[in-house]
């Protein structure tokens, strides 16, 4: 079972979001994350940034058709924050729950 620790990093919203979309991938283009993810390159290349330096995604810029490609993915840190964040985000809506039921 997963420790529940909430992850500041992970929170802000676009950063959960991408972070779930990594989560269910193995590896995904930066074009396909653009676009799921509705964001900028600019905002897209900070997020990555972040959660890189961070160590909580890999990148690679590998070299196809000539022209340099960008894919990420999470690293088993990244994936664990990811586990650890989601299980704290599930307690607490359990608790929520369980006063609401009191009520």
């Amino acid at each position: 079972m997963t420790q529940p620790r909430f992850d500041e990093l992970i929170h802000p919203s676009t950063r959960l979001s991408l972070v779930a979309l990594l989560a269910a991938a193995d590896w995904a283009e930066f074009a396909f994350i653009r676009e799921q993810l509705d964001l900028s390159d600019s905002a897209l290349s900070k997020q990555l940034s972040t959660l890189e330096e961070a160590g909580y995604v890999e990148i690679e810029r590998p070299v196809r058709d000539r022209r340099r490609r960008v894919r990420a993915r999470l690293t088993p840190t990244g994936r664990a924050a990811f586990a650890g964040h989601v299980a704290a985000l599930r307690q607490i809506v359990a608790a929520a729950d369980s006063e609401q039921a009191l009520v």
